[in-house]
């Protein structure tokens, strides 16, 4: 399932995001992070299914 999570957060990173968190506040930051800059948004995407469970 991670690998299907990584695919969205490089596609979109607020999708992967809530894929991993639902809604909190770590999907709200990454779609300003998103809004802001795609690559901000892709990393944190990244960075949050990394270390989550």
């Amino acid at each position: 399932m991670d690998i299907i999570r990584l695919i969205f957060a490089i596609i979109l990173p607020p999708l992967g995001v809530f894929l991993q968190v639902g809604f909190s506040l770590h999907f709200f930051l990454n779609i300003l992070l998103t809004l802001l800059g795609y690559i901000p948004g892709i990393i944190h995407a990244v960075w949050i299914i990394a270390t989550r469970d």
